[in-house]
């Protein structure tokens, strides 16, 4: 009985410790500083036949002036934005 004892007063003691009022007041932190995540300013690009992704991997595509080109959701994870020229126009694909 009296471990029963013991293990209830944790329990108890613990839920009044931390309440859901005390993380109000709890600053937002932030697990990288401003601008950790490095944009891509030179991308390098294969022919989709010989890019290593599955047929129905999601990539974001930019047209202009009949060239195109495809940036990787998987890689954009990474990165967040890519920086390029398509078709003479400079364009920033973002995640």
């Amino acid at each position: 009985m009296k471990k029963y004892s013991l293990i209830l007063t944790l329990l108890l003691s613990i839920n009044i410790c931390a309440t859901a009022a005390d993380y109000d007041n709890d600053p937002i932190r932030t697990l990288l500083p401003f601008d950790a995540i490095p944009a891509i300013t030179k991308p390098q690009f294969v022919p989709a036949a010989e890019a290593k992704l599955d047929a129905d991997a999601p990539v974001i595509g930019v047209t202009f002036n009949d060239e195109s080109h495809a940036y990787s959701l998987y890689l954009l994870n990474g990165h967040e934005i890519v920086n390029d020229v398509v078709g003479g126009k400079k364009v920033a694909t973002t995640w």
